[in-house]
């Protein structure tokens, strides 16, 4: 019997996309035997591998995203700058202060948020054993003591996804046994190798990676950051997807790390990409596994 193994990229918001794919494939009844997430990728692949259910995944995310209270709008707004038309002259004042304030804070600190707002931020995860998850999961991060990947087959989930997602600069890194650990996306964009690692004999990849085009010049440091971000996503991509046997790319390169406020118009791409592919997708589960190695093997003959 076949094991899919899906490889979801990171990419912020453009990330939620992987909730589009988790959907169609529920409606279609295809079932994952194995997921493993950078960053976005790793916080849907573990909400899904706990709870089994795309919809119930879409449901918890749009909470989080659409609640008053929640730090991602926070976060959109670090890079565009816009005004709100809708707030006084004041209220964009004091907001305008507050944000640069807290930058300048950052530069005497590891990143813009502290270690109580991250922790605020990622207590909403359930606090469970990967061990115990309904599908075989795990999240990649990144040492910044060594430089290795880490590869979280078991423990904690909340450790995992918030040591996967955390962005440099922008969340503290978590400490973990001898590890200093930050986003996976520094190390792996796209992790189509660890998931065969966790028992996939085939994979299918999600890659969200942003369109890499001519930009005009950072503005500040945020700006810098994101756009470092992007240029190392986009080569690392083009490595790692070598390695999958199929790649969905939804058409979500428009939008910025950012765009939280496009959720529902992100995760339908995700859907209407997937529904392009089933076909591709079935014949793929159908397929011999020994021809899929023959095939991953002419493919690193090629490169070599």
């Amino acid at each position: 019997m076949s094991k899919l193994g899906l490889a979801l990229g990171g990419g912020g918001a453009r990330g939620l996309a992987h909730i589009g794919v988790l959907k169609v494939l529920d409606a279609e009844g295809i079932k994952p035997a194995a997921i493993t997430g950078c960053s976005m990728g790793a916080l849907v692949g573990g909400l899904y591998a706990l709870h089994g259910n795309a919809k119930h995944v879409e449901e918890f995310i749009l909470h989080i995203i659409n609640n008053p209270k929640t730090l991602l709008m926070e976060i959109e707004r670090l890079g565009n700058g816009e005004e709100h038309s809708h707030k006084g002259y004041f209220d964009q004042f004091f907001d305008y202060v507050g944000t640069r304030l807290k930058a300048i804070n950052s530069l005497q600190a590891l990143s813009y948020f502290n270690e109580a707002v991250a922790g605020e931020i990622f207590e909403m995860i359930p606090d469970v054993k990967i061990e115990t998850l309904k599908i075989k999961f795990s999240a990649i991060a990144t040492d910044l003591v060594s430089g290795e990947e880490i590869n979280f087959e078991k423990g904690s989930l909340r450790t995992a996804i918030r040591a996967s997602a955390a962005i440099p600069g922008i969340f503290p890194p978590v400490e973990w046994e001898q590890c200093l650990l930050v986003d996976g996306c520094a190390s792996q964009s796209v992790p189509v190798g660890r998931v065969r690692e966790i028992g996939a004999d085939r994979v299918l990849a999600v890659d969200v990676t942003r369109a890499l085009k001519i930009v005009e010049k950072p503005d500040n440091m945020i700006e810098l950051l994101f756009r470092t971000e992007d240029i190392t996503s986009y080569h690392l991509s083009a490595i790692r997807l070598q390695e999958a046997d199929l790649i969905i790319r939804p058409w979500v390169q428009q939008w910025s790390w950012m765009d939280f406020d496009n959720a529902e118009e992100i995760i339908a791409a995700g859907e209407a990409a997937t529904k392009g592919s089933l076909g591709e997708i079935k014949d793929l589960i159908g397929r011999n596994s020994l021809w899929l190695e023959a095939k991953q093997f002419m493919k690193r003959f090629k490169k070599n």
